[in-house]
């Protein structure tokens, strides 16, 4: 019942309050025009991620108990710092302006800090030759923790390129860790799956293709620090070498698409962070693909690592 009605709050919420926020969005023009990169078909709220952001934490303050008061709040506190610097981002593009990197940067770094310091880390791994758990020092700790979260929290923001897209990667990640956390037995980790695709699950009804509303960097930078958090407190402490590589296949996509976005733009002597056509559903666009058979194909493509992923845990267990 605790798992049913937590993903019944979120699911609901975001359900019902997305047409609300969409009116409010065109009523105060925060909206996210076409351009020559962002070729969509007329102004589109960018109010997702709020959506998402209120589902998500209603459903997890009624169902998280379990929780240390410094873990609880801590992921609250990150996740709100992520959200706002979005939103500022957000409305910087309703206007047709282009928001700094460096603050963006320094507020995603001070939440993974904050997360780290809560009490969610990665913290080591069993040797697979020796059966011995080998806890890491605690400053290799902390830059893999940092590193971690920075990492999906950008990559999952460039992944949101198509209607339908970051949503769907989004939540077949989401689903790969709460299969992972039945096979561990974790059922925290499971719980905050369950949330986390239920949002995005009924963000996606207004999402897929022709979107009525996107999540705006606000919602993938929360999704993508979301679902960082959640391999950390889940998969990544399974400790064997088959439970760490669930969060780098359940993320496959997002993650080696945008290493290789990453050594393209670095070898054209572009800024890493300038925003271009390099990910691979602008690639495919340019192949003549459609956003749906884009969309299905990337989806076909992360659900089958999420699986492959999924069977060597069981075969393991």
């Amino acid at each position: 019942m605790k798992y049913l009605l937590a993903t019944i709050i979120a699911f609901s919420t975001v359900f019902i309050l997305t047409p609300i926020l969409m009116k409010l969005a065109f009523k105060y023009n925060f909206t996210d025009k076409p351009t020559k990169r962002k070729k969509h078909k007329g102004e589109t709220p960018l109010c997702g991620g709020i959506a998402m952001f209120v589902g998500f934490f209603l459903a997890y303050f009624i169902a998280f108990h379990n929780y240390s008061f410094d873990e609880k709040y801590g992921i609250f506190i990150g996740a709100l710092l992520i959200l706002i610097i979005g939103v500022v981002d957000d409305y910087y593009k309703s206007i047709g302006k282009e928001f700094a990197i460096t603050p963006r940067l320094i507020v995603q770094l001070l939440a993974a800090v904050i997360v780290f310091k809560s009490g969610i880390s990665f913290e080591g791994f069993k040797n697979p030759f020796t059966d011995e758990y080998i806890t890491l020092s605690p400053i290799v700790q902390f830059v893999l923790t940092i590193t971690w979260i920075f990492g999906v929290t950008t990559v999952i923001n460039w992944s949101d390129g198509m209607d339908g897209l970051a949503g769907g990667l989004s939540f077949i990640s989401a689903m790969t860790f709460a299969a992972s956390a039945i096979i561990l037995g974790q059922p925290p980790s499971l719980l905050f799956s369950l949330i986390t695709a239920s949002v995005v699950l009924a963000f996606l009804f207004y999402n897929r293709y022709p979107a009525k509303v996107f999540m705006g960097d606000s919602g993938a930078n929360f999704l993508g620090f979301i679902l960082s958090i959640i391999a950390l407190d889940g998969a990544f402490k399974g400790a064997t070498i088959l439970s760490l590589m669930i969060p780098i296949l359940a993320l496959a996509v997002p993650i080696f698409d945008n290493i290789f976005v990453i050594f393209k733009r670095f070898s054209e002597g572009k800024p890493i962070y300038q925003a271009d056509r390099s990910q691979i559903h602008y690639r495919l666009q340019a192949k003549g693909l459609n956003t749906n058979q884009i969309v299905t194909f990337i989806s076909i493509i992360s659900l089958t690592c999420s699986v492959i992923s999924i069977l060597l845990l069981l075969i393991k267990f």
